[in-house]
């Protein structure tokens, strides 16, 4: 049988003591670092997200500026067809603008434009089919 040696058993038990010591010392230290670490790597996110917030708000100057050289280019168009129509707007020519703006709109939609009686012509005649009808 095995007997229990008096030096093994000194020696396991200086072996606990040195590891509980190391834990005491070695695990507030370890947390510190830990702490540390998470906080650089925190700054770095916040400096990260903040650049992109700076590059995100440069490109809606950038396209902000882009838009307003298309407005002053559309409005020197703009005069220049008035000019062409000499410097007055005739019925003819806003016709043509609101069906060429038609031709660009994505959602067809229906506009509806009031006669002398205050009603839409396409729904002048269905008024006047409901109204016989009846």
């Amino acid at each position: 049988m095995y007997r229990i040696n008096f030096k093994h058993v000194l020696l396991i038990v200086i072996v606990i003591i040195a590891f509980i010591l190391i834990l005491m010392f070695g695990m507030p230290v370890y947390r510190v670092w830990q702490q540390e670490m998470r906080g650089k790597a925190e700054f770095a996110q916040a400096e990260q997200n903040r650049k992109i917030k700076v590059e995100e708000a440069r490109a809606n100057l950038e396209a902000e500026k882009l838009n307003a050289l298309a407005e002053v280019e559309r409005a020197r168009g703009a005069a220049e067809a008035i000019k062409i129509e000499n410097g007055t707007l005739t019925d003819r020519y806003i016709q043509y603008l609101w069906v060429r703006n038609q031709n660009n709109l994505s959602d067809k939609t229906v506009i509806y434009i009031p006669t002398e009686g205050n009603l839409p012509i396409m729904e002048a005649g269905r008024f006047l089919k409901n109204n016989i009808n009846k």
